[in-house]
């Protein structure tokens, strides 16, 4: 680091960081909201937005986020390694219903897939007494690893808007009094927090106005790519391998649209004439035309036009749906009314793009239920270690439900699953308790009977 930048307060030191990252998030961000044309309109010029990148994102998020659930393992066979499993469970469900984890999650998996990076941060809250989840937006996120090992992450910093009020409400601190040289009236403070595994800062306005040790011992920071590029810390977003794609299509459909208009309303030709007057495209229009000159209308759909438009459009479509991986049988299209193996091999591209992101997630999600159990053992005094925790995920296709209850009878039956395991594949939200259930029912029909028996005696 150079003399001058270490002359500077560190909030200012992260303005000229990672200035390529953020303007592609904000690249990223346009193009999804509907910012998808590259040059700046002409005058009179018509311009179609078809929302394909929308479109493709959320329901690949959809794909990603479906059926999804968890699981906390026994670290053993033991009644012990049994209960505390079922405890730490139990709290992480409690902890997730809290904070609405499935919300968060899904709109949490949309912002990633649009702009390549996402995060939670995991904290105590003293006043709720509870653990608290957040998705922070990872364009006030900044991240600092050990050489070339990118999971190896020392510091974090984060920076975000307040206003006076929340800066007063959340820290008891009014920002007039720790700017240097802040205009009067200025309405947003800037607060940006350092966090190390051992401690921990807080900035506004560019002034330390706290320092003391991380509570956590741990930075409470889960920032995880969409897709990992090999060797980079920062994910790689959905919008860039369709953005062409999308782009043509606008171009393509828009002139296509003015072709069509321009055929309801036709132009008309004059050859030979070097004046003009009252000249209507119309019903019973007379038209003088001087010797030797000649009148017509302006076919553009003559010779075929309009099918070589819509042609290269269905070119341009499908090269929209091969790079963004998801077939139009995705969306519903299914002529060929494909099912079992042949519908897998249709949905093949979007099936494999949405295993790669799971294999992220679930890495980010069984590092943010650690946080969320060590932070309540901290808090609560119970020991949930060693966080065994499993995240399930729900088929991606349509199942035979009938044929799966089969299946997995038939597997539990002969030793190869366990109950849990087929709960889980059968998508039962909380196993442990429908089992309990199970035995109480079968508790008291089977007392019912007992007794019956022993009266009939």
């Amino acid at each position: 680091m150079t003399s001058s930048a270490q002359t500077l307060a560190f909030p200012q030191q992260l303005i000229r960081l990672d200035l390529g990252r953020l303007k592609a998030y904000r690249d990223n961000l346009d193009f999804y909201q509907g910012t998808q044309w590259a040059e700046p309109a002409r005058r009179r010029e018509r311009r179609l937005t078809f929302n394909y990148a929308k479109t493709l994102i959320d329901k690949t998020a959809a794909y990603v986020m479906s059926g999804l659930g968890l699981a906390v393992d026994p670290v053993d066979g033991s009644p012990q390694a049994a209960e505390a499993a079922r405890h730490a469970e139990a709290a992480l469900r409690e902890a997730s219903e809290a904070n609405n984890l499935e919300q968060l999650d899904f709109d949490t998996e949309i912002d990633c897939s649009i702009l390549g990076d996402a995060a939670f941060k995991v904290t105590w809250d003293p006043l709720e007494r509870r653990v608290r989840v957040a998705a922070p937006d990872v364009q006030g996120l900044f991240v600092w690893w050990l050489g070339d090992d990118v999971s190896r992450v020392w510091r974090v910093a984060s920076r975000y808007q307040l206003s006076a009020d929340e800066v007063q409400m959340l820290y008891g601190i009014q920002p007039s009094a720790t700017r240097r040289g802040a205009p009067r009236g200025r309405s947003q403070s800037t607060v940006v927090e350092v966090w190390t595994d051992r401690d921990f800062e807080l900035w506004l306005d560019d002034v330390l106005v706290e320092s003391k040790a991380n509570p956590y011992g741990f930075i409470p920071f889960v920032i995880f790519p969409n897709l990992r590029e090999p060797k980079k810390f920062w994910g790689v977003s959905d919008i860039p391998a369709i953005c062409e794609s999308v782009r043509e299509l606008n171009r393509a459909m828009s002139q296509l649209s003015m072709i069509l208009e321009l055929s309801g309303n036709p132009i008309a030709v004059l050859e030979n004439v070097t004046e003009a007057q009252d000249i209507a495209v119309q019903p019973g229009a007379v038209w003088e035309l001087p010797e030797k000159a000649r009148a017509y209308l302006l076919d553009l759909l003559q010779g075929g036009g309009v099918r070589l438009h819509t042609d290269y459009i269905d070119l341009v479509y499908r090269t929209l749906h091969d790079l963004g991986e998801s077939p139009r049988t995705a969306f519903g299209e299914n002529r060929q009314g494909l099912s079992g193996v042949a519908l897998q091999m249709e949905l093949d591209p979007l099936l494999k793009k949405v295993q790669r992101k799971q294999l992220i997630r679930a890495a980010a999600y069984k590092r943010r239920n650690e946080m969320i159990l060590r932070i309540l053992e901290q808090h609560t005094g119970v020991s949930y270690a060693p966080y065994r925790t499993r995240v399930i995920w729900g088929p991606l296709l349509p199942q035979d439900r009938s044929r799966l209850v089969d299946d997995e009878a038939r597997l539990v039956a002969a030793g190869i699953h366990s109950r849990r395991r087929a709960a889980d594949e059968l998508g039962v939200e909380d196993p442990e308790t429908e089992f309990e259930r199970w035995l109480a029912e079968e508790g008291q029909a089977g007392g019912g009977n007992a007794e019956g028996g022993m009266n009939d005696k």
